[in-house]
């Protein structure tokens, strides 16, 4: 089986779809996957859903399933499936019980999230699938419901059956000095601009990618997010915000123009300048190769995503309110905000604790 990108009829949108041994579209599977297409899912989300769902299909297939009928048990033999080598996915040889798991249990649940929202599409589409597996049920007024609706209050509820425990991760974050490091072994004012928004910002890589001119006010000092279709495939993940800067990147920013932007004719802020396409916006596969050469050459085993974590953990750190933090961050919610950053409560408690001189032994009330 394969996973293969094609191009919606129409509007050029790049999507992704799965072929059988045949080379033949998965008939089920190419249907969700445009729905994700047409609902205006990023191509990266539809491309891991077809891969997620091309291991599906290959374990029902090598199991002998119709995909209709599956049943609970066939998906916890799925998850153990998902945990052997591929020699032993096809049963070439026996997998010893001590032997390591070929995927965390990370990977393991993003594609359980991705066969449950696949299942609950087809059941929400009408398809006769088991209740199991769809998590959602017809409710007597027409909305679909889950399964203990009652106990729930009502309250929606999207959790999947089976699901590994995976170990929490702190976020990577940089040190100051690793992140002077990276600025300063960029050789060109344009990798160290965007390096210098995502450390200023917090934005994704990909807001940054998808960055016009226009977005960035620098009478005001602010810049800002927009979701829109990108021609290099870049997209905001969250929702349109506006992100208060510093002087400082916008002189950067007019640096970068004078010195080597020039008069380029493009509402992209990021473009391709020592490199063909000279002119066209700088794409994420560019930004990687960029990484890790600047991994090479200072050190450092740094993604982008790290600029954004270290942004978040040094405001909560200097004390801006966490409902500031997670406007800044585009989070839907201040309880995403504290439960990414809630690494800091142990660590920062005891600091602040110290600082109002709670373990001193003029502030103790009692004696031990």
């Amino acid at each position: 089986m394969l996973v293969h990108p094609v191009a919606v009829p129409g509007s050029g949108t790049r999507s992704w779809t799965v072929l059988g041994d045949d080379d033949v579209p998965v008939v089920p599977v190419d249907r969700f996957l445009a729905y994700l297409t047409d609902i205006g899912r990023s191509p990266n989300t539809v491309k891991a859903y077809a891969h997620d769902l091309k291991n599906y299909w290959e374990f029902i297939t090598f199991r002998g399933l119709d995909w209709r009928e599956a049943r609970l048990e066939d998906i916890g033999e799925f998850v153990a499936w998902l945990q052997l080598p591929p020699a032993g996915r096809s049963g070439e040889v026996a997998v010893l019980p001590a032997a390591a798991a070929e995927v965390s249990a990370s990977t393991v649940n993003r594609k359980l999230a991705a066969v449950s929202a696949f299942y609950a599409h087809q059941a929400r589409s009408g398809a006769g699938v088991s209740d199991l597996l769809a998590a959602w049920r017809m409710g007597s007024r027409g909305g679909w419901k889950p399964f203990l609706h009652h106990v729930s209050k009502g309250k929606p509820y999207r959790g999947r059956a089976i699901s590994l425990r995976v170990p929490k991760k702190l976020p990577r974050i940089l040190t100051v000095a690793e992140m002077q490091a990276i600025l300063d072994a960029c050789t060109r004012l344009r990798d160290r601009f965007f390096f210098a928004v995502l450390h200023e910002s917090g934005c994704r890589a990909g807001e940054a990618l998808g960055l016009r001119h226009e977005d960035i006010a620098a009478a005001e000092c602010e810049i800002t997010i927009v979701p829109r279709e990108n021609a290099n495939g870049a997209r905001a993940k969250s929702g349109g915000r506006t992100v208060p800067v510093g002087p400082g990147l916008i002189r950067l920013y007019a640096d970068y123009l004078h010195a080597e932007y020039g008069g380029l004719d493009s509402s992209y802020v990021f473009v391709n300048l020592f490199a063909g396409p000279r002119g066209h916006a700088w794409s994420y596969p560019a930004v990687y190769d960029l990484v890790l050469r600047l991994r090479a050459k200072t050190g450092i085993d740094f993604d982008p995503h790290w600029f954004r974590h270290s942004l978040a953990t040094r405001m909560l750190r200097d004390g801006v309110p966490v409902e500031v933090v997670s406007k800044v961050l585009g989070h839907s919610s201040v309880a995403i905000t504290s439960a990414v950053y809630g690494h800091l409560t142990a660590e920062d408690a005891r600091r602040a604790l110290e600082a109002a001189g709670w373990f001193s032994a003029t502030g103790s009330e009692v004696t031990w």
